[in-house]
């Protein structure tokens, strides 16, 4: 792999201007697809999607530009017909920048910053539509294999914006699966997203429903299980197994569960699909179940994330709702039969002070004196219920810690 400094290939710099001539941009996949005149694909298959408008920095590479500072260097990679001659470039590290340049040279967004009013670039004084076009830039011409220009992608330092796993899985195993699959899970303007983000966490525009998709088909998160698949799947034109494991996930939960709450947003739905699916459930009992918990406000302490696993696995779980406190009622039924029992022997209401054999052997705490505690400590599988409440002095209770 060798790389070449624009100008002492061509003899001269490249220009914005130049650049971005015949740029062309689709507003659909949010892609900035050629420049140089067509010469120039500025998103290749193995490049990420367009994050700079999202990310809000689409406005500063512009604003660097007219300011007259640098704004890194580019670079792209040669295409080569069958005889290995040069026939245009692609992208290799910087097509957020190019996209945003461009981007706004067609008239997509305005500059706010320091400004009377929003300004598009027909718009520009004429010695800033110059500082503009007349820009030189720094672009290093790489030429390799495509093993070698993949393993620069993965290493190259993207400016501002590092490239996440599924990015760079996606530069690695680019072909027809990977741009079908992009066009599905990551097209920001896909209708079903509304649905689909009240049950799955991730930007669209950065892959995050893309990964959590291939981690359900594959009934895995390891990265390398995900490799795998996208490995075996890299030529198919096709992406029919993955779209329809990813639409029979989302539509079991959405049809079991009436009401999305927040919580229900990033939960492991792939996973619970596979333990539950073939179950059969009670629609309205279990949506019953899952309001009442919900809003307990006896279990104001709990997980609420764990809420759905805990109903579908027939509520035998107690840790996932992560019961640690025992509501008033329960520790004021265990105090008054402890200190009965206590006061029939001469003992103390608290164990550990009967075990201790000190000054406090016979002492009868208050209620105010003595904190409920788990006989069998949580940690080690003890549930939150009556039949594993035991009410210890302050003293002890704080010492005992999960023993």
């Amino acid at each position: 792999m060798k790389a070449e400094l624009y100008r002492k290939l061509f003899g001269k710099p490249l220009t914005v201007g130049e650049l971005l001539k015949g740029f062309q941009y689709n507003e659909l996949e949010g892609k900035g697809l050629y420049g140089m005149n067509g010469k120039l694909t500025i998103q290749p298959e193995y490049q990420r999607n367009y994050v700079y408008a999202a990310d809000g920095k689409e406005e500063a590479v512009v604003q660097s530009i007219l300011k007259g500072y640098p704004i890194g260097l580019l670079y792209f990679n040669t295409v080569k017909d069958e005889k290995g001659n040069v026939t245009g470039y692609e992208c290799l590290d910087g097509q957020q920048r190019i996209t945003s340049l461009g981007r706004y040279y067609v008239g997509k967004f305005d500059l706010q910053e320091n400004r009377e009013h929003p300004t598009r670039f027909d718009g520009l004084a004429k010695n800033e539509k110059d500082q503009f076009l007349n820009t030189e830039l720094t672009i290093y011409i790489c030429d390799g294999t495509e093993t070698e220009i993949k393993e620069w992608f993965k290493t190259i330092n993207i400016q501002g914006v590092p490239l996440n796993a599924q990015e760079i899985s996606n530069a690695i195993y680019s072909g027809p699966f990977v741009t079908l699959a992009k066009a599905e899970f990551s097209n920001s303007k896909n209708g079903n997203l509304p649905m689909w983000q009240s049950y799955v966490k991730g930007n669209p525009l950065k892959q995050g429903i893309l990964a959590v998709a291939l981690a359900w088909v594959c009934k895995s998160s390891n990265r390398d299980d995900i490799e795998k698949y996208m490995g075996e799947h890299r030529y198919k034109d096709n992406i029919d197994e993955l779209k329809n494991y990813f639409n029979a996930v989302i539509d079991w939960v959405s049809g079991l569960f009436d009401e999305t709450y927040d919580e229900m947003q990033g939960l492991e739905w792939g996973s619970l699909y596979e333990q539950y699916h073939s179950k059969s459930y009670d629609h309205d009992a279990i949506n019953k179940r899952v309001s009442e918990i919900y809003h307990d406000e006896h279990l104001i302490s709990f997980n609420k994330k764990n809420i759905w696993e805990y109903v579908l696995g027939g509520e035998t779980d107690k840790r996932l709702l992560n019961l640690r406190l025992f509501d008033e009622n329960t520790k004021r039924r265990v105090y008054y039969r402890q200190t009965a029992e206590a006061k029939a022997t001469g003992k103390s209401n608290c164990p550990d002070c009967v075990l201790e054999n000190g000054v406090n052997k016979d002492k009868i705490w208050l209620p105010k004196e003595m904190e409920a505690d788990h006989a069998t400590a949580w940690s080690k599988g003890g549930a939150t219920d009556e039949s594993n409440c035991t009410m210890l002095c302050i003293h002890h209770n704080r010492l005992k810690g999960n023993k």
